[in-house]
């Protein structure tokens, strides 16, 4: 049996960069994350045995100073600014092609552009971007959600993504905002890790027997992983570590593709490898 790791499997530059400045920050005084600094649970357990702890907003609002870490996925100017009226010492660790999208929206929607973001409603980083906004907005998660919105054909509209946003169901809201309006702005902003992640993905699956997809349930880039992966191979497989392993996966198979979320240790990515050589 062959096994195949996808190339662009594990930590992005983003989530390199988070930690890196999370951990610079560890010491003798605790140092709190809003929310979990990335979306992994081996991740966020390893920086709390260094001090680091990640709260919510309303709970960090109840203290009064200290140092906090932004997270990766990036929060509203409102809660940013309310910690720093709290008293404590902000640490900004958003990833900066979030920050970009930041500074897009907020640059558009003062210009009276309406801002569409594509993303889930209910992630993080798109809630950040809507908290950076200074006008109307809306957030779709396909194509299809374009016709909830009363769009006019004249209408100045400013369209960015969720960096971890699928890119084919991206590129089919561009094709359908571009023939309902004629004055869009389209921001390309689904991060090059991403889309090259995807894009590898998909062929590794393709040419797969099995398929597994390593990260968090909570990640949205590793469910979308998942998505493309399934629908490329049908024997395709979510796990969070080596334990969700089950041996009957890989009887008479040829090849196993592995890939993995932006915010997934090398170290379980290379137990899982080694524990599926040995079946």
């Amino acid at each position: 049996m062959k096994v195949s790791v996808a190339k662009t499997a594990g930590f992005c530059f983003g989530v390199e960069r988070a930690i890196r400045i999370a951990e610079a920050e560890a010491g003798e005084e605790t140092v709190f994350t809003l929310g979990p600094i990335v979306h992994n649970e081996t991740v966020v357990a390893g920086l709390k045995e260094k001090g680091i702890l990640p709260v919510s907003e309303e709970e960090l609002l109840k203290k009064r100073g200290g140092k906090v870490i932004l997270r990766a996925h990036g929060v509203t100017e409102a809660c940013e600014n309310a910690l720093q009226h709290a008293g404590f010492s902000v640490y900004d660790a958003t990833c900066p092609f979030v920050k970009k999208i930041h500074e897009t929206v907020r640059r558009h929607s003062r210009a009276g552009e309406l801002i569409l973001i594509a993303g889930d409603p209910a992630h993080p980083e798109v809630r950040g971007i809507v908290g950076r906004t200074e006008g109307p907005s809306f957030v779709v998660e396909n194509a299809e959600k374009l016709d909830e919105i009363p769009l006019k054909a004249d209408e100045k509209v400013c369209l960015v993504a969720q960096t971890t946003f699928n890119f084919e169901k991206y590129k089919k809201i561009v094709e359908k905002l571009k023939s309902i309006v004629y004055n869009a702005t389209i921001a390309h902003t689904i991060c090059s890790a991403t889309r090259e992640r995807q894009e590898e993905a998909a062929a590794l699956s393709a040419a797969s027997d099995v398929m597994l997809v390593i990260g968090s349930p909570d990640s949205s880039n590793s469910r979308k992983l998942y998505d493309i992966c399934s629908e490329n191979c049908s024997h395709t497989y979510f796990i969070q570590s080596m334990a969700d392993l089950k041996k009957e996966w890989f009887h008479g198979v040829n090849l196993v593709g592995i890939t993995a979320g932006a915010s997934t240790p090398s170290k379980i990515i290379m137990e899982v490898q080694t524990h599926v050589r040995e079946f």
